[in-house]
């Protein structure tokens, strides 16, 4: 009996090795099915988030506008007879332009001033003669009348001739000139602009909430796109007391230096107004944020074990949530969520889910620039 116990105990425990072993092996072979099945890593582009310091600042668009700016033209017609300047000068106050024929104007201002010389004399007589009682008082005061009426028209001649003499009525950039000599002019026709360059003004529109952050005397920067490598600072010079109901916004006037004459009136101008000290934040590009209904998301790329069909092991994206802060340009700031130095994906995390297999190719990056401009290709 003690034989066949033994012999039945060591069947059984065959058969029980022999199943167990056969479900390793069927286990194994369903894990290297499993993963040879599972999704290959998928390539993205990823960046490590840093530090940056930012200014606080409000951004408005505006244009520039010449402290003194006028189109020169005549309230008078006539056929030009000379010109003194050519297009493009600059020109001191009061430096004569351009002038008008006045030969007959010049005439008529002749024979007027014969007759005011003639009515004074009438005057000086009557006035003599007056104190011998030889004439009326009411003749002496119909003299002086006449006498009045001769210097007035005599004044409003030499008027007439004043208006023919374009002068400059202010120091600044002549522009093209737009006649020339033997043209008849009518009276408003455009000679040239005359328009002061040094210093100029910058005019934008900031929001009315933020009215209470720009102050006179505060600095700003201007940016123009014909000048992308350059800025231009100045300081605002005047708010305006009112709103505009159209638009809620309020009309803010910034003051530029120009000495070069770079800045001309009618360019568009970006204009950045600083309204407070730096601030530190964790910035990344703005492609690297997955904008949710429920909540804005980033993929890290972290160190795990998902995967490790050789051995070594391999990054995988893990999804979180941050809270964005302000946004500049490309980059954005990421108040909560992400520490500096983390790893995160900025391109493909379309193709990803929480913790997918992922290798970075940073080849071609998404842009993450503060103050991008157009490129021109």
């Amino acid at each position: 009996m003690t034989k066949r116990m033994v012999i039945m105990l060591v069947a059984v425990a065959v058969v029980f090795g022999g199943i167990f072993g056969f479900q390793v092996f069927k286990a194994a072979l369903i894990r290297k099915f499993i993963l040879a099945a599972s999704n290959p890593p998928q390539t993205i582009s990823a960046v490590k988030a840093s530090v940056s310091e930012w200014s606080p600042k409000l951004e408005a668009i505006g244009s520039l506008r010449a402290v003194k700016g006028a189109d020169l033209s005549l309230e008078v017609s006539g056929v030009v007879e000379s010109i003194w300047f050519k297009s493009g000068d600059d020109v001191a106050e009061g430096a004569p332009l351009l002038k008008l024929r006045t030969t007959d104007d010049i005439a008529r201002l002749q024979s007027l001033q014969s007759m005011a010389e003639l009515s004074e004399i009438n005057y000086e007589r009557d006035q003599k003669q007056f104190k011998m009682q030889a004439v009326s008082q009411a003749t002496l005061d119909t003299d002086a009348a006449n006498l009045k009426n001769a210097r007035a028209q005599v004044a409003q001649q030499q008027a007439i001739i004043d208006k023919k003499l374009l002068r400059a009525p202010f120091a600044g950039h002549l522009g093209i000139r737009a006649v020339d000599l033997g043209q008849y002019l009518g009276p408003g026709t455009v000679i040239v602009t005359l328009q002061a360059l040094d210093p100029i003004f910058a005019d934008f529109y900031v929001p009315q909430q933020a009215v209470d952050q720009v102050q006179l005397g505060q600095e700003v920067t201007v940016k123009i796109d014909a000048f992308r490598d350059r800025t231009f600072t100045g300081q605002i010079s005047a708010i305006n007391p009112k709103v505009d109901v159209g638009s809620r916004n309020v009309l803010i006037r910034a003051t530029l230096n120009n000495p070069d004459h770079k800045l001309l009136p009618g360019m568009y101008a970006t204009v950045d107004i600083a309204t407070g000290a730096p601030q530190s934040y964790v910035t990344l590009p703005q492609t690297a944020i997955t904008y949710n209904p429920y909540g804005d998301t980033v993929y890290v790329v972290v160190d795990g074990k998902a995967g490790e069909a050789d051995g070594k092991p391999q990054l995988v994206a893990r999804q979180t949530f941050v809270t964005l802060g302000p946004t500049r340009g490309d980059q954005v700031a990421v108040l909560k969520g992400v520490a500096d130095g983390d790893t995160i994906v900025t391109a493909g995390q379309i193709k990803l889910h929480n913790g997918s297999v992922v290798l970075i190719d940073n080849s071609v990056t998404p842009t993450a620039d503060a103050a991008p401009v157009p490129i021109d290709r």
